[in-house]
Formats: structure tokens, C-alpha cells, sequence
């Protein structure tokens, strides 16, 4: 990598000081929302990212043992110098530099301490920043694209990282020194820019699928990230009829499956997508209220508004507005 990069990776921050003067342990504050008390071990996206941005990063803590947790958002490591030892869903990996890992916000992690040498950067994602990613990626199934789908639900599927020993592909690292840098400088249209690294990245990534270590999945989770991805690709015409035809399955336990995996039903599951791509196409075009909802999978205008406004709490036109 890039010497001046890692140069100003490699810096000490302030919380590495304090550790090196004689504290013990991380500082909780930086990580955890503190009004849910000293127990609480999700790291909060409202800690570690600045100004409600959809992804940040920041060097990984090193001299200290980080305890086990969970993030309310997704999160990527890359090994930029040296190693660093995890225990991700209680199994180890060891990331020797130009590795990736991934994981999603259900994934338990445990970071042993890293040496002054061993410089890693997180990337904190929140799911939103995919939405404009997914769609320019391979429709084909995939472990990644799995993955990604995985992130934009609630409820622990399994299959919760992907591990990418991906050292010796010199379009990956590429990538990943471009991403850091930008990220670092924060240019004009930082977001933009990242998203389209982000989707350069996954490609080199899925074509070397080869190179993906992925925990096993079971036969309910598996069904489910395949809804996932179907919905997300085929929400204006999605229906459970069609799914459940295409996949063999009877509707009551597929309804069943949906329910204790997700905590809502198909129905919901769908309304949630449409309306998420109803506010994006509200937000950034100029297709009139009518379009959108027909874009959507809605020929009831009024019923379109009625769904709007108990997800947004306003009307299209409000929320446009």
C-alpha cells in the first residue's frame, strides 16, 4: 500500500494513547450508545459514524483486547499491514494483510490486540448505502450478493461474514488503496465515488467466488436469502404464489419459515422494498406520483398514498417536498 497512506493510518489516535499510558481497556463511550447501560454490547452506528453518513472509516484500535459484540450497521476490515486475530460467530481468523472480511450487523465479533505494526481500517456501512449498489451487480446467486441481501433484514440468518483471503489479486488491492484514499481525502461527491469502488470491488470479488470462506447456511436460511434476493430484484410482480411454485414448497411453510426468520410476512417484506424505491424515485427523479406508483407494482394511486403515508408519516408529495 501506499506510504503515505499507511503513514497516516499508522498514527496514534487518541484512545491508542490512552492504552499505551496504562489503560486497559476501550473506551465505551466511543462505541456504545451509553443511555442502554454498561451491559449493552451492539456498537451504534451513531458513535462511529459522523453526521448521519452512510459509511465512514477509521483505523482499528490496536494494543487492546476488543470483548465481544454485535454493530447496528455492516461492517468491513481490511488488513491493510500485518495480521490481526478474530473470533467472528465464535470461530477464529487470522487477516494477514490484503484480506477482507465481512460482516453483517447480526455477526458476533471478539478482536484480539494488534501490534503497533498491524494497521487495519473498518469500513461502517449502514444498509442503505447498497441500494444503489445491488441493482449494478450480477442478478446470478451468488455468496456475496447472498450476503448483501442478507444485511437488509432484521432477524440473525446465519451465514452472518464472509472471510476473502484475496492477498495476491492486484485489482482487489487496487481497489481497496483507491477507496481508502478516498474516503480519507472526503473529495466532492465522496459518496458517489465509493459506491462505484464498492461496485467495482464486489464484481472482482464474485468472479473469484472461488475464494470465498462462507459458514454453512441451513435449508430455512438459504430459502430465505433467495426470497430476499427475489424480492429485491422482482418487487413490482412479486407475488408467494409465484416464489413458492419456483422453489417447490407449500405456502404454509414457506409462511411459516418467512415469519420466525423475519418477524413479518411476504406481504410486509414487499411493501417494505416498494416503498423504500418509491421514496428513492420521489427523492431523485421526476416521475409524478402516479409513475411511481405504477413503477412500483401499485395501480391503486390512493392505496399507494395510504401505504406511503404510514411508512413516512407524510404524503409522496409532502415527502418530495
Amino acid at each position: 500500500m501506499n506510504q503515505e497512506i499507511l503513514n497516516r493510518l499508522s498514527q496514534l489516535t487518541h484512545e491508542e494513547k490512552e492504552l499505551l499510558s496504562g489503560h486497559k481497556s476501550i473506551d465505551r463511550s466511543l462505541y456504545y450508545a451509553p443511555e442502554k447501560g454498561d451491559k449493552n454490547t451492539v456498537i451504534d452506528y451513531a458513535r462511529v459514524l459522523d453526521n448521519g453518513k452512510l459509511m465512514d472509516i477509521r483505523p482499528h484500535t490496536r494494543f487492546v483486547h476488543f470483548p465481544k459484540h454485535t454493530h447496528n450497521y455492516v461492517e468491513f476490515v481490511y488488513m491493510c499491514q500485518g495480521s490481526t486475530r478474530h473470533l467472528i460467530d465464535d470461530q477464529p481468523i487470522t487477516l494477514m494483510e490484503g484480506d477482507l472480511l465481512f460482516m453483517n450487523q447480526h455477526a458476533t465479533q471478539e478482536i484480539l490486540p494488534a501490534g503497533n505494526d498491524d494497521i487495519a481500517v473498518n469500513f461502517m456501512i449502514r444498509p442503505q448505502f447498497f441500494d444503489d449498489v445491488l441493482p449494478k451487480l450480477s442478478g446470478d446467486r451468488n455468496p456475496l450478493r447472498d450476503f448483501l441481501i442478507s444485511c437488509l433484514t432484521d432477524k440473525d440468518m446465519g451465514g452472518n461474514y464472509l472471510y476473502f483471503p484475496v492477498r495476491d489479486m492486484l485489482p482487489v488491492q487496487n481497489l481497496m488503496e483507491n477507496l481508502i484514499w478516498i474516503m480519507l481525502n472526503n473529495p466532492t461527491y465522496t459518496r458517489n465515488l465509493a459506491q462505484q469502488s464498492m461496485t467495482l470491488l464486489f464484481d472482482h470479488l464474485v468472479e473469484q467466488a472461488v475464494n470465498i470462506r462462507v459458514p454453512e447456511n441451513s435449508y430455512e436460511q438459504n430459502l430465505i436469502i433467495k426470497l430476499l434476493n427475489y424480492i429485491e430484484t422482482e418487487y413490482k410482480n412479486a407475488a408467494l404464489s409465484d416464489f413458492i411454485e419456483k422453489n417447490s414448497i407449500d405456502i404454509y411453510t414457506m409462511s411459516r419459515i418467512i415469519k420466525k426468520n423475519t418477524g413479518v410476512t411476504f406481504k410486509e417484506l414487499l411493501m417494505q422494498k416498494r416503498m423504500k424505491v418509491a421514496a428513492y424515485l420521489l427523492k431523485n427523479t421526476n416521475l409524478s406520483t402516479v409513475d411511481v406508483a405504477l413503477v412500483i407494482g401499485y395501480e391503486n394511486t390512493s392505496y399507494f398514498h395510504r401505504l406511503f403515508k404510514a411508512t413516512y408519516g407524510c404524503t409522496p408529495r409532502e415527502y418530495r417536498s
